[in-house]
């Protein structure tokens, strides 16, 4: 049989596509004889061209088609490499238009299991539904609910992954495997950690990468105990998060006085005080690339993924919205989430019109700009929620930084919160009660069985 994947941009090929398989794999067997999962990418404003990469690196799958040649397959049936399919399959819905799998579906007699956060569409002609909450449900016609079953949020089962709860179906291999691997509970750091997340798309590096250097300067001048990294995007190379942090390629840094750093790879310095030689600590902060601001901090680059063993072990971090926001939630991971104003016009990967005026050649700008500035009123007047803790709880657990951001004004909630322990606790404390419960990944493949043993 053929399980065929639909799925899109980089939150959904890494944070629900990659545990998906996993389960899938697990419920029916690694005979790639008798079931061949395929992953196919349609076209996602938010896409980095690395998507399809990222899929195949998931040792479940057996191919990918990368999202250029989708609307070839969707509209004729045909892949770039002429994929031959089996009598009997089914269509997965993990990123998209819901649409999608009704059409393919539709054509290779397969079929079809959605997985939707908020709405579902197109109940007659889609098989099963496996939904984010029960509230999806209640919005469905009644007629098609015995179509609909709540299977829980995908993004919840990351921060079980290291716990290793059961049903969870995240990675369970050890990070420390890796090349130059970090610290476990056996190796403690010994310094306290802070994570920086400033995003994968340029949109968000842009203000991002300069933002987050210049808020850990001023930490690190207060607390020069304190040591930074950046679990770089697995859809960025370090190269292309450098150029963010480059004065001659990101003009934004010397607009606004923002810190700067340069790349360095090679020539690692050998920091061996306070720590035992050849520790796993050692390994990691003595041969892993970092950027080094005018003042001297040093941000490490850390390229493994997932980073979960990196993330659990921060005392707190500095994050764009996004997926991360529920990875960190789900790790019990203090966090404060930066949507940062000053460049109006760098967001414009929005969907329908907006998308459209945005992108248009010689007013795009004033559009972006005009847009962006709507949307900032509406967030501030209306105090909407972006960070997935906050939307699981239905209030602000942590806080959103919206505006004409201030390096020094976030960086004195980050030391109040560093010498005040007693907080950062309370949040963990308040992260592990919202999140969700895990074992959506497994309930969805479970699903999708259940809809093959009925075809």
């Amino acid at each position: 049989m053929d399980i065929l994947i639909l799925s899109n941009g980089p939150g959904e090929v890494t944070t629900w596509v990659k545990p998906i398989v996993r389960a899938l794999r697990k419920k029916l067997g690694d005979n790639r004889s008798l079931v061949r999962i395929s992953v196919v990418l349609s076209p996602c404003p938010n896409a980095t061209g690395k998507e399809a990469e990222i899929a195949r690196s998931y040792p479940e799958v057996d191919r990918v088609q990368s999202a250029e040649h989708f609307f070839r397959f969707l509209l004729w049936g045909v892949t770039a490499d002429n994929w031959d399919w089996h009598d009997k399959g089914v269509v997965v819905f993990l990123g998209g238009d819901q649409i999608f799998p009704v059409v393919i579906g539709s054509r290779l007699g397969y079929r079809k299991v959605v997985y939707a956060e908020w709405d579902t569409r197109w109940h007659r002609w889609i098989d099963s539904f496996g939904v984010m909450q029960a509230e999806t449900i209640a919005k469905a016609p009644k007629k098609y609910s015995h179509k609909l079953a709540v299977v829980g949020d995908l993004m919840a089962d990351v921060g079980m992954e290291r716990q290793g709860a059961e049903g969870a179906e995240g990675n369970k291999e050890s990070i420390s495997n890796s090349q130059f691997p970090i610290p476990n509970s056996q190796f403690p750091i010994p310094t306290e950690l802070i994570g920086l997340l400033p995003g994968s798309k340029s949109a968000k590096l842009t203000q991002g990468v300069p933002l987050s250097l210049a808020i850990a300067e001023y930490i690190y001048s207060r607390r020069p105990q304190t040591r930074f990294v950046i679990p770089v995007a697995p859809t960025l190379d370090i190269n292309t998060l450098a150029s963010f942090a480059d004065p001659q390629q990101n003009s934004l840094i010397r607009q606004l006085g923002w810190a700067e750093a340069e790349l360095v790879q090679e020539g690692r310095r050998q920091e061996a005080e306070g720590r035992r030689e050849g520790s796993l600590y050692t390994n990691f902060f003595n041969h892993s690339p970092y950027l080094k601001t005018a003042t001297g901090l040093r941000v490490e680059l850390w390229q493994e993924f997932p980073a979960h063993e990196l993330l659990s072990q921060c005392r707190l971090c500095l994050t764009t919205v996004g997926a991360n926001t529920a990875e960190l939630g789900s790790l019990a991971v203090p966090m404060i989430v930066l949507l940062p104003a000053q460049q109006l016009d760098a967001m414009r990967a929005w969907d329908g019109l907006p998308s459209l005026l945005a992108n248009l050649p010689g007013v795009g700008t004033s559009f972006a700009k005009l847009i962006n500035w709507v949307m900032l009123q509406l967030v501030l007047r209306y105090k909407r929620l972006f960070a997935w803790p906050n939307i699981w709880a239905k209030e602000e657990i942590v806080p959103e930084l919206v505006g004409n951001l201030q390096p020094q004004e976030v960086a004195e909630l980050a030391l109040d919160w560093l010498e005040h322990p007693e907080k950062l606790e309370q949040i963990c404390d308040r992260l592990r009660k919202v999140r969700g419960k895990p074992g959506a990944a497994e309930k969805l493949a479970q699903l999708v069985g259940k809809v093959l043993e009925n075809s």
